[in-house]
């Protein structure tokens, strides 16, 4: 005898396998016992009603062990299966306290820890309608809307007005479908849903695309779309990384609607069952025990720091310093959150400035590539959206969404931007909070959100006229603001300046590695290092000494004392301030953590500032007054230079006084010469004073003060 179903319309064999998947799971459910002897998910069920919760998260191992037939047909059938899991769900609820069962209505079983996480790029159409579980970065996120579950619709005819659900014992598709006639009275007429009795679910469309470091080289990364119903909407952000579990879809192409004659080809989706956030970013890196064994032998040896140094870019010749800042920075300081919810980076952030040539992209490819989460960008192609997040319409639906860009898709990791220096005024302002707050702000159509961009940056950029000019402040070689400026801990500049002695070093350096490549290999193994790497930045977290934290405050103070003026007590150019004194703890902290240690010493302490010191001997160098200027960085125009405009500005006034108010500009040149200003200083002050209205043109070759 062939009957149908009461949850939906397929013949009694499959009815009974239905019915038989509800009874096994709730078998599952009062029977299985953990370790502890304790009814694990029974005890779950209770604890879900009691905090107001709707998912059961069931471990796959556990239905393994438990019953391996039932968790084969997870993997095979999932549609079903986890439906009738959900309907063994909501009677065991409604049993045990069904007035909550009653408010709730839908609760949902969910998968976590499936025997196999794939790559995006090994879905296939053979695993089509088959569960799955993909690992990736969310890139985009739409915003959370109401998709229709169960339709009620109201029949107007001359009889009157009739309520059914339409389809019957159905689930609505993605196109709503109106019923051809009224089931109650079989006739014609207008059929209107019924917003308040018909059941909606929260619904949100992800985008996960694959992780950079499994991308294969020359290759555009892989993302496919995931659909998020119920409670775990709003689960991840842009730049997350996931671990999705849910059943592989099919959907037809944008552009080619699922209709008679439309294309054939149809585009991968996942129907979410479960998604996991890995808030621990670096434990996608395994470490074995023999692996841990032979990091601990590494940091046993006196020499770890040098040979460390020694293994980033072996293939470049030199660069000693600017290797040194690459290990700390891949290696990190300590992160803080004050009692007040402060949070103080551990981050370092180093910027390679200079000529072409000098190897700079190399650096920041391989540092990319050695790092346990790295991610490489131009800043040619790197708009704002590209750097930080930005909120875009899709052109088939019309929806908004969220889009993640390197630095928050580098959350944890490192971005290595090549070419800063390229991108334009507006998207370079962008990554303002992302370097020191370590948060990209979005508040746009609607969207408003607060991504992490945790991560530690090494840019390089080339100077604005081609070679680097050593009679110019770092601020006028490079095209960036001394706001992005201030924020790197250190700033290297690169000359490539003729020397007999070194360019014939460098010369059998590269051709020994053009004639056996075997001498750019480094002290460490690649592979071996990251893992070190990984391991310190996972377990280590040193902390100073008292006699470290003295030094630090000893020179951070002596520094400061030599910014006042003998004599008169006023400040000169100042050569420190508190966030170079933050920079040195999170640079002392990340030489302690490169041989594993979790007290930084006085030793550690002294590296750090020998390294600040050289790079502030040349970036923060004013080369007029011939000091260390840390105003050059933080302003862009040293002290020096700051007295020197408010001596011509007050000579301008009492020249333009003696004169009646107006002087010609060569007249002006000529008495500004017998005080010691030349001609290009004094056309930029005047430039300066113009567009600030502090004067005007009266006529061409004329300047007047504004009175």
């Amino acid at each position: 005898m062939q009957g149908y179903s009461r949850w939906r319309n397929v013949p009694d064999s499959t009815t009974e396998t239905f019915v038989d998947y509800v009874q096994q799971f709730k078998n599952f459910v009062e029977n299985f016992r953990s370790r502890e002897g304790t009814l694990r998910y029974y005890e779950r069920i209770w604890e879900l009603i009691r905090m107001g919760q709707r998912s059961l998260i069931i471990n796959f191992d556990d239905l393994i062990l438990f019953d391996p037939a039932l968790a084969e047909k997870v993997l095979d059938n999932p549609a079903e299966v986890l439906e009738a899991f959900n309907q063994a769900l909501q009677e065991i609820v409604m049993r045990e306290n069904p007035e909550y069962a009653r408010h709730v209505k839908r609760f949902y079983v969910r998968i976590r820890n499936p025997p196999k996480i794939m790559k995006i790029r090994e879905l296939t159409s053979d695993y089509i309608g088959k569960l799955v579980s993909i690992e990736g970065i969310v890139t985009r996120v739409t915003r959370v809307d109401a998709k229709l579950v169960k339709a009620i619709f109201k029949h107007t005819s001359e009889q009157g007005e009739h309520e059914f659900e339409y389809p019957p014992e159905g689930v609505v598709t993605d196109k709503v479908e109106r019923p051809p006639y009224c089931p109650v009275c079989h006739k014609l007429g207008k059929f209107e849903l019924v917003v308040e009795k018909s059941d909606f679910v929260d619904w949100q469309k992800v985008v996960v695309q694959e992780k950079p470091e499994e991308v294969p080289g020359g290759q555009i990364p892989r993302s496919v779309e995931a659909i998020l119903t119920g409670d775990i909407v709003d689960s991840a952000r842009p730049g997350d990384r996931v671990v999705v579990t849910g059943i592989l879809k099919v959907q037809p192409l944008a552009g080619s609607p699922d209709r008679r004659g439309s294309r054939s080809v149809f585009s991968f989706y996942v129907d979410v069952n479960h998604i996991e956030v890995q808030e621990k970013v670096l434990e996608e890196i395994v470490i074995t025990r023999e692996d841990e064994e032979r990091i601990w032998e590494l940091a046993r040896d006196p020499w770890i720091r040098e040979k460390i140094i020694a293994s980033i870019a072996p293939g470049i010749y030199g660069y000693w310093d600017i290797k040194e800042a690459i290990a700390l920075l891949l290696f990190g300081g300590a992160p803080k959150i004050l009692p007040d919810g402060t949070r103080i980076r551990g981050d370092i952030h180093v910027l390679i400035t200079g000529d072409p040539g000098t190897a700079k992209s190399q650096l920041l490819q391989f540092t990319a590539r050695i790092a346990p989460r790295g991610l490489y960008t131009s800043g040619k192609g790197s708009t704002a959206a590209g750097l930080t997040a930005t909120v875009l319409r899709d052109k088939a639906t019309g929806e908004y969404y969220l889009e993640a860009g390197a630095l928050v898709l580098a959350d944890g990791g490192l971005a290595a931007i090549d070419e800063i220096d390229k991108m334009r005024e507006e998207d370079r302002s962008a990554i303002h909070e992302a370097l020191e707050q370590q948060t990209v702000s979005i508040a746009k159509a609607g969207i408003v959100a607060r991504l992490n961009a945790r991560t530690s940056v090494l840019a390089a950029g080339n100077p604005k006229y081609g070679r680097y000019d050593p009679t110019q402040p770092v601020s006028k070689n490079i095209d960036l603001p001394p706001t992005i400026l201030s924020r790197f801990d250190l700033i290297f500049i690169v000359q490539d300046i003729p020397r007999a002695d070194h360019d014939r070093r460098l010369a059998k350096h590269v051709l020994g590695i053009h004639t056996e490549a075997e001498k750019a290999r480094g002290f460490i193994d690649p592979q071996l290092l990251k893992k070190y790497i990984s391991y310190a930045r996972r377990y280590v977290r040193p902390q100073l000494t008292p006699e470290a934290t003295k030094l630090v405050e000893e020179f951070y103070v002596s520094l400061r004392q030599a910014s006042l003026t003998a004599g008169e007590g006023g400040l000169s150019a100042i050569a420190i301030t508190p966030r170079q004194l933050e920079a040195l703890i999170r640079l002392t902290e990340a030489h302690a953590k490169m041989a594993l240690k979790t007290k930084a010493t006085i030793e550690d302490a002294e590296e750090a500032i020998r390294l600040m010191m050289a790079t502030l001997s040349k970036a923060g160098f004013d080369v007029e007054s011939g000091k260390i200027d840390i105003d050059i960085l933080e302003t862009g125009i040293p002290a020096s230079r700051r007295e020197k405009k408010k001596k011509f500005i007050a000579f301008l006034s009492r020249l333009l006084e003696e004169v009646g108010g107006e002087i010609e500009l060569n007249e002006l040149y000529t008495k500004a010469r017998e005080e010691g200003f030349e001609k290009d200083f004094v056309m930029e002050v005047v430039n300066e004073l113009h567009k600030s209205g502090e004067i005007y043109y009266p006529r061409a070759g004329k300047i007047a003060k504004v009175r």
